[in-house]
């Protein structure tokens, strides 16, 4: 009776685990078709970026790097002349050539006994001066100024006749000196005409001017014709000379 208990028992045990196993064994199955379902059927869910690192073509290879830029080898010649002047060689040269130079042609005389050499063909004997000098034509004459400006040593030299000026009583209490500069034009006859101040002091001014219309010259004379004169006369009044 206990054999056949155990023989019972065990065929319910061999029955019973191998439906447990062949449930579960497609329990698996089906979960795993469902995982493997769900991506496809549901592409959203699959995260944006793996779709775009798989969608973006890989970048174009770089450029390849460009060719060299030719050098240009500038070769510096050594010259013996530097800023016109010859230069001192800093060595002897193994070989000295000796330098021949054409021979200049002989000038043409083709001008006048006498004329300048490189002168024109047919030309006058003396160049230009001599032209004028030897030629008959009368030599035009040169206008001759109204007035003439003449510096003020120069007019000294034809003065004929000064006036010493009087100095003033008032000027001398006030211990007054110096120049008075006056500007003068000087007639053909030598006489004193316009007179206009140009600087002193005003005690002295009255003085100078009574004493220089006074003064008398020699005429200027220029191309052989007396002409007016423009000059500066300046007066002097000294303390110690009075």
């Amino acid at each position: 009776m206990f054999e056949d208990s155990l023989i019972e028992s065990g065929n319910k045990l061999k029955t019973r685990r191998g439906r447990t196993t062949a449930v579960s064994f497609l329990l698996e199955a089906l979960v795993i078709f469902v995982l493997v379902l769900i991506p496809l059927l549901f592409t959203e869910a699959l995260p944006k970026a793996q779709l775009m690192m798989a969608l973006v073509a890989p970048p174009p290879p770089p450029p390849p790097p460009p060719p060299p830029a030719e050098v240009h080898v500038v070769k510096k010649v050594q010259t013996d002349i530097i800023n016109g002047a010859l230069r001192t060689p800093t060595k002897i040269p193994k070989k000295v050539e000796m330098i021949k130079e054409e021979e200049a042609p002989p000038p043409q005389m083709s001008g006048v006994v006498g004329g300048v050499p490189g002168g024109v063909p047919g030309g006058s004997m003396g160049g230009v001066m001599g032209g004028i000098i030897g030629s008959s034509a009368p030599i035009p004459k040169m206008k001759t100024p109204e007035r003439v400006r003449v510096s003020q040593g120069v007019v000294s030299g034809l003065k004929v006749r000064e006036v010493k000026p009087v100095y003033p009583p008032i000027a001398k209490t006030a211990r007054v000196q110096g120049n008075v500069v006056l500007q003068a034009e000087i007639s053909k006859e030598g006489t004193i005409q316009n007179l206009r101040v140009l600087s002193g002091p005003p005690l002295l001014i009255q003085s100078a001017l009574d004493a220089v219309k006074q003064w008398r010259y020699r005429p200027y004379v220029l191309n052989g014709e007396p002409v007016e004169v423009e000059t500066t006369i300046t007066v002097m009044f000294s303390l110690t000379g009075s």
